[in-house]
């Protein structure tokens, strides 16, 4: 179908997303406390392939962050300083025309260490003066509630999700972003990438895991993770009592992987791989736990507490839509020699067949197409995608930064939805990673930028922190005013 004609459907959502730990800033100031995020390092010359520099947190070097006051190996207490420069940079997303922006709360600027009774006033002034502009510029929000951002203190004093105590600490701030900003907030996210608890189990839910013996480890992630269901089932009932017509989603990572042969293993290797991927959507969409999951847990003798009513309870309160982020795409083999490459926090075998961004991540726009249709085939419920970008290397000559390798990335990607759609997938909108350019998740790098709004500042926080507009801003501009039909 010819997109210059059609488009993409009335009302699609276009916009982007960002997350407070990697654009606020603003660490210690009005009453916020610490989060995971603030001790979160950056690693000089640090490798670019290095998919997971955020990995293998241990208590030790959490205890010398929290007794560093300064923020020069801790980019996330920087960010780009959006906690003063919000209204200039809302300004810039109204001007490239977004209908929407994916942005999260912290936790720890409402809650300082999570478990207080009242929020910080400082912190619910903070986020309803955002809210009040977005309104101004009809920009409409996708909050996240939880989106690498635990409070500090709940994971020095119990290991984080471990406790069930947190589902009523993470419900009681739930409850406040939706009476303290439910009139101007429509759609809500519970967690983000809630799959990537195995992956950074310290970065998703506060565990430290140099403080578990080895052979529990797993078991505790389990239970922690059925603990974020928990809350994200009630934070679920909650909103929809509490915000009439509100929609809540629960947050995918799609990590699309192929067989990298025909090898029978190979195949095998790889339907394991995806069916756990979608393990997470199914709890959360389907309401329960896959029976083969919950076989492969028995089997390998681990054991979650629930408590009665916990699987009602998901059950009843499942997610209204399905959103996902999708960067890549990887392989699976039996063949422990196959090569390896890195992707977002994981590592897969390399296809011959795609090519890679500055950060080893291989670009598969088809891959999201495939995703799409598998995705809406197996929950037919909505679907938004909500991260979506490459992350390079941009140059800045003479104030201007020309970025074709962007405009080319996104528009294969922009084709592959609209082709999904056509196909018959109910996809409502569309937030791109990083649209301006932040602290990356991962490395904690300046460099490795994704925005279409280029940020003057480098890996150790020097420059001017001034806003660009990139070749791409006035790119995505046209498509979002020409809902896709200017995509060639």
């Amino acid at each position: 179908m010819d997109m210059t004609q059609t488009g993409f459907p009335e009302g699609f959502l276009w916009g982007g997303a960002i997350a407070a730990n990697q654009v606020e800033g603003a660490w210690n100031i009005g009453g916020k406390g610490l989060s995971v995020a603030d001790v979160a390092t950056y690693k000089p010359n640090v490798d670019n392939k290095d998919y997971a520099a955020h990995v293998g947190v241990t208590i030790e070097k959490v205890e010398e962050a929290i007794a560093d006051p300064t923020d020069k190996w801790f980019p996330k207490r920087r960010g780009v300083d959006f906690y003063h420069r919000y209204k200039e940079d809302l300004a810039l997303f109204a001007e490239m025309g977004f209908i929407t922006l994916r942005l999260s709360i912290a936790w720890s600027r409402l809650f300082p260490n999570g478990d207080e009774k009242t929020a910080n006033p400082e912190g619910v002034s903070f986020y309803k003066e955002v809210f009040k502009e977005m309104k101004r510029l009809g920009i409409e929000p996708i909050v996240t509630l939880s989106h690498y951002e635990m409070p500090l203190a709940l994971a020095m004093k119990g290991n984080g999700w471990i406790q069930r105590s947190v589902v009523d600490d993470f419900v009681r701030f739930a409850d406040t972003c939706f009476d303290e900003f439910g009139e101007y907030v429509h759609y809500w996210l519970t967690f983000n990438e809630v799959d990537s608890i195995f992956r950074h189990p310290f970065t998703t839910a506060g565990i430290l895991t140099d403080t578990i013996e080895p052979d529990k480890i797993e078991a505790a992630i389990y239970q922690a993770l059925h603990h974020q269901f928990v809350a994200g089932a009630l934070a679920t009932k909650h909103c929809h009592e509490k915000i009439p017509g509100s929609q809540v989603g629960c947050m995918l990572t799609k990590l699309m992987t192929y067989p990298l042969t025909s090898r029978p293993e190979d195949v095998e290797r790889t339907l394991k791989k995806n069916m756990n991927n979608h393990f997470y959507a199914d709890v959360q969409v389907k309401g329960m736990y896959p029976p083969l999951v919950l076989k492969d847990l028995a089997n390998r003798h681990i054991t979650i507490d629930m408590l009665p009513g916990d699987k009602e309870l998901l059950k009843e309160h499942t997610a209204d839509f399905l959103s996902f982020s999708y960067y890549m795409s990887m392989c699976e083999s039996a063949d422990p020699k196959a090569e390896r490459t890195p992707g977002n926090t994981v590592l897969g075998v390399k296809n011959p067949y795609l090519e890679a961004t500055d950060w080893g991540w291989q670009i598969d726009p088809l891959g999201l197409k495939i995703s799409l249709l598998e995705l809406y085939d197996r929950y037919q419920v909505p679907l938004m995608i909500v991260e979506n970008g490459m992350g390079a290397f941009d140059e800045v000559i003479d104030d201007e930064i020309h970025d074709p390798y962007r405009i080319a990335y996104f528009t294969a990607h922009f084709k592959a939805m609209k082709a999904a759609i056509d196909e018959g997938v109910d996809l409502i909108g569309y937030t791109s990673w990083g649209p301006i350019d932040l602290v990356s998740a991962g490395t904690s790098q300046m460099s490795k930028r994704y925005g279409f709004i280029y940020v003057d500042a480098d890996d150790e926080g020097n420059g001017s922190y001034d806003r660009l507009r990139k070749d791409s801003f006035y790119w995505y501009k046209e498509v979002i005013r020409t809902n896709g039909r200017s995509i060639k």
